[in-house]
């Protein structure tokens, strides 16, 4: 059951370093067809590259944990990417904050409630400047999605 008291907590700030060979494996692995992402020295990151942030959090930077969706009710319901300016190249170093900003329920269309639970996670240069935002937001149904063995 979603804990509503993980609303507002805030992980601890963690580091990313942009690696050209991740932007390379990533591009290979998504089947990108962008030939920068592969042969330039210095490429951008693909757009949704910020996904693999799950990969670099430390301990207690991870507030997600908090939210305590039951694994079988829960369900990954939209990711979103906003970038305030180019997207972050090979080589930059970025610090993320990752945050709960809401958690909130509807009803059903099949019945019964729905909550949803939505986390931030900002990126920013070493200058402080913000880089990036993705959003994540998590449902549980009123019912497992998964069925019991």
């Amino acid at each position: 059951m979603v804990d509503k008291e993980s609303l507002g907590i805030t992980g601890t700030p963690f580091r990313m370093d942009i690696e050209r060979g991740k932007i390379r494996e990533f591009a290979v692995a998504t089947y990108s067809s962008n030939r920068n992402y592969v042969e330039d020295e210095f490429p951008v990151v693909p757009p949704t590259f910020l996904t693999t942030t799950l990969l670099w959090q430390t301990e207690g930077s991870d507030p997600w944990r908090k939210v305590d969706l039951d694994g079988k009710r829960g369900l990954h319901a939209e990711q979103k990417y906003e970038f305030f300016g180019p997207p972050p190249r090979a080589g930059t170093r970025l610090n993320c904050t990752s945050r709960i900003v809401d958690i909130y329920t509807k009803q059903g269309r099949k019945g019964g409630e729905m909550t949803f639970a939505v986390m931030t996670t900002d990126f920013e240069d070493e200058q402080g400047n913000l880089i990036a935002r993705a959003t994540m937001t998590g449902v549980e149904t009123a019912r497992p999605t998964v069925e019991e063995s």
